[in-house]
């Protein structure tokens, strides 16, 4: 396996990441192939497809064993499924699975052609191991069930954002920072109004309490 390209986001670390692909549609990425691999006739027709799939690395989870059983932090996290029946990054592979939409194929002054993407939960520099074009007539299964993950479909949180501290926040990632903290960043086991969380968002440090239903961003500072 080779790694075939670098997907770059607004998002350095971990905590933050949508739970899922296209839960953040205004959440946008760049797929920069590798030197190997920058080669424009490798993406003839991928204009056609309005979605992708990304085959890409848990870069950040690898470990040397593996448990046939993990805690998924929306069943709180004292909760243990099987491994094959979550999307965990702790697996036997660290293989990742997102769909995400095609917004354009961009030409960049150093990198050759490069993918322009919607929707992405990947965090950046994340390793992207292949790109397959996602097929309404073979993808979409409108009759499939959620299993417990349909148990939180739809959950979000209603965000205060100051508009002193949203000023601080360029006005092109706005709606996607807004977006994101609508989805409740906190393990789902945490739940002190009081505590104040924080993550990294396109070079800024964001920080926020949630009570009742009710996040508040607190501070936004420059990275």
């Amino acid at each position: 396996m080779e790694i075939i390209a670098r997907i770059h986001t607004d998002l350095p670390t971990k905590f933050g990441l949508p739970r899922q692909s296209g839960l953040v549609e205004e959440l946008e990425g760049l797929v920069v192939f590798e030197p190997k691999y920058r080669e424009p006739e490798a993406l003839r027709g991928i204009e056609g497809f309005s979605h992708l799939w990304l085959i890409w690395e848990f870069s950040e989870a690898k470990r040397d064993s593996w448990s046939p059983t993990v805690r998924p932090p929306r069943l709180g996290g004292n909760k243990r499924m099987g491994v094959f029946a979550t999307r965990s990054p702790f697996r036997p592979n660290p293989i990742g699975l997102s769909c995400v939409k095609l917004l354009g194929v961009e030409k960049t002054a150093d990198s050759g052609l490069a993918l322009r993407v919607g929707g992405a939960d990947l965090m950046d520099g994340t390793p992207i191991l292949d790109i397959k074009p996602y097929l309404p007539l073979a993808d979409c299964r409108p009759e499939a069930t959620g299993g417990f993950a349909a148990e939180k479909a739809g959950y979000s949180v209603e965000v205060d954002f100051p508009a002193e501290l949203l000023e601080k926040v360029p006005e092109d990632k706005r709606t996607a920072l807004k977006a994101l903290l609508a989805q409740d960043p906190r393990p789902a086991y945490q739940d002190d109004p009081e505590r104040v969380y924080g993550f990294g968002y396109a070079g800024m440090e964001v920080r926020f309490k949630v009570s009742e239903g009710r996040l508040e961003v607190v501070e936004v500072e420059k990275a």
